[in-house]
């Protein structure tokens, strides 16, 4: 059973929560880590998950924003420790563009000691990937998508899952219409969505280049999506967030809709 493990939903300054990233698990159980959230606390995400981070090898950062990227420099760390102390097996491969990869580089060789860079290039590695750039990563031909971000460069992916099911992420922006037939017919979309369309005063979505509920279930309706996973949320509403984020989606799409919370299994059937 292919699974999303959620570890966090929340934007960038959110407290309770945790920074958008998750686990896709695919049918041998093993893991692709995406987004990394802002700092160490996604080593806590990992403990609360039950997760062994050292089973992790595969990760996917998709832009330079401090609540995506930040937490990889944790991991890293981590990895280098395990591997020093024989713990680590194998191989990390980090997938990102270009500007991510320079951004990862200078962290390690600017923030870490000497010794923790060992093994850069050696059993750590870094690789670039282009727009429409397929990739085997585990049982998955990942295509990298450049979203065509407002602000930052910014990549998401899509896939066939090995159930036959499609799957696509599109990073922390809106959907835009260039995109459409890429993911026309998708089985599972994963998109931000920023706030309701009644906070839109409040939260000023369209200005930080994010979508509200309303607009990213249209969308998701327009190319016939089946499934909508909405996350990179406020936090405002508390236990009410997944009612009422449900319910505005559902007034525009006609598909299922889950808004998880932190620590969340999606299954994908």
């Amino acid at each position: 059973m292919e699974k999303i493990i959620v570890l966090g939903t929340g934007t960038a300054s959110v407290i309770e929560n945790f920074n958008t990233c998750f686990i896709l698990e695919d049918s041998n159980k093993d893991y692709l880590l995406v987004d990394t959230g802002g700092g160490n606390g996604i080593l806590r995400q990992f403990k609360r998950a039950n997760i062994d981070l050292s089973k992790i090898h595969n990760i996917f950062i998709s832009h330079k924003h401090i609540d995506h990227l930040y937490g990889m420099l944790w991991i890293y760390r981590f990895v280098d420790l395990a591997m020093q102390k024989g713990t680590y097996e194998g191989t990390l491969n980090i997938y990102c563009h270009d500007e991510v990869a320079k951004i990862i580089r200078e962290q390690v060789h600017t923030l870490l000691r000497k010794s923790q860079q060992q093994f850069i290039n050696k059993r750590i590695f870094i690789n670039v990937v282009n727009d429409h750039e397929k990739v085997k990563v585990l049982n998955y031909n990942l295509e990298f998508l450049d979203i065509i971000s407002k602000s930052d460069k910014q990549y998401g992916f899509k896939t066939v899952l090995n159930n036959g099911k499609t799957l696509a992420f599109l990073g922390d922006e809106p959907l835009d219409e260039k995109l459409y037939e890429d993911v026309r017919n998708i089985d599972y979309l994963l998109h931000e969505s920023f706030c309701l369309e009644t906070e839109s005063d409040k939260y000023k979505p369209r200005y930080k280049n994010h979508d509200t509920v309303k607009s990213a279930s249209i969308k998701a309706q327009n190319i016939g999506a089946k499934n909508l996973i909405l996350w990179h949320t406020q936090e405002n509403l508390g236990d009410n967030r997944k009612i009422e984020y449900t319910k505005e989606a559902k007034e525009n799409f006609m598909g299922n809709v889950y808004v998880p919370n932190d620590l969340e299994i999606i299954e994908l059937n």
